[in-house]
C-alpha cells in the first residue's frame, strides 16, 4: 500500500526520498575525467599500501565499497586479492573496466548499491575509501551490518572518511548534529566524524586496530593521501 509505514525497509524508504538520490550526484560526477580531483590517478590510499607492506592485509577476498574509477581495487588485485568492487556510477565502473584491461587485471569491477549486496562470511577484507561519509544517518545502519555479515571471522574493515575542520581545503569545517541532517534535508557534500563519534559507531560490532589522520602524499608519490580525511581499520572478532 503505497505510502504507508510497515517495516523499517517503509521507514528507510520514506527517509530517502526526502534527498537527491546518489546516483544523480555521482553519475555526471565521473563524466570529465580531466578534472582536478584528488582521487582520480590510479594511486591508491596510502593506509591501504602501508597495511599491505606489513603483512596485516596479506591477501584472500576482498570486497571494495563505492570503489570509483577502481584505484584501490586494482592495486588490491596486484597485491594478489580476489576483488569484488561495487559503485553507483555507470561513468566509475566503465573507467575502472578500461583501466584494468589497460594492466590486464581480472577485478569483478559492477555498477551496484551497496544496500543490493548480501554477503555472507566470505570476505577477508572489506574496504571503503570515502563511501561512508556520503551515506544518510539512517543508512549506515544496514550498511555497518552489511559490511559485518560479510566478512569472515577475523576480516578486517577499512575506511577512511571526513574529519571535521578542513572546509577550507575541500572537507566539511564541522561536524553536524544527524538530526540536523534531516531538518536541513542536506548533508552539505558529505558528513565530517570525530573519532568519538567513529568508535561509538563501528566499535560495537567491531575492534579497533587503527584510527588516525591520513598522511598527506603530493603529486609525485605514488599513493594518495589527504589530511581532511580519518583512516581507520576494524577487525571482526574471531567469536
Amino acid at each position: 500500500m503505497k505510502n504507508t509505514i510497515k517495516s523499517v525497509q517503509d521507514l528507510y524508504d520514506m527517509l530517502d526520498a526526502e534527498f537527491r538520490s546518489a546516483k544523480q550526484f555521482w553519475e555526471p560526477f565521473y563524466e570529465d575525467r580531466n578534472r582536478p580531483i584528488p582521487f582520480f590517478p590510479n594511486k591508491p590510499d596510502e593506509n591501504l599500501v602501508a597495511h599491505v607492506n606489513s603483512g596485516i592485509l596479506a591477501g584472500g577476498k576482498a570486497l571494495e565499497l563505492g570503489c570509483g574509477p577502481g584505484r584501490n581495487a586494482l592495486y588490491l588485485t596486484r597485491e594478489g586479492y580476489e576483488v569484488d568492487a561495487y559503485d553507483l556510477s555507470e561513468q566509475a565502473i566503465a573507467w575502472a573496466k578500461e583501466r584494468a584491461a589497460e594492466e590486464q587485471l581480472e577485478v569483478n569491477f559492477e555498477c551496484k548499491s551497496a544496500f543490493e549486496l548480501t554477503p555472507q562470511e566470505e570476505y577477508d577484507f572489506v574496504y571503503d575509501s570515502g563511501c561512508l561519509h556520503h551515506l544518510l544517518p539512517h543508512q549506515r545502519i544496514p550498511y555497518i551490518q552489511m559490511i559485518h555479515n560479510g566478512l569472515k571471522p577475523g576480516g578486517y574493515f577499512g575506511m577512511t572518511c571526513f574529519a571535521p575542520g578542513f572546509g577550507g581545503q575541500g572537507g566539511p569545517e564541522s561536524v553536524m548534529d544527524d538530526w540536523e541532517v534531516y531538518r536541513e534535508k542536506s548533508m552539505k557534500g558529505g558528513l565530517a566524524f570525530t573519532e568519538e563519534k567513529l568508535r561509538y559507531l563501528l566499535e560495537d560490532p567491531f575492534e579497533c586496530v587503527e584510527l588516525r589522520p591520513m598522511k598527506t602524499k603530493g603529486q609525485e608519490d605514488m599513493c594518495f593521501g589527504l589530511p581532511i580525511l580519518w583512516v581507520t581499520l576494524w577487525r571482526k572478532p574471531n567469536v
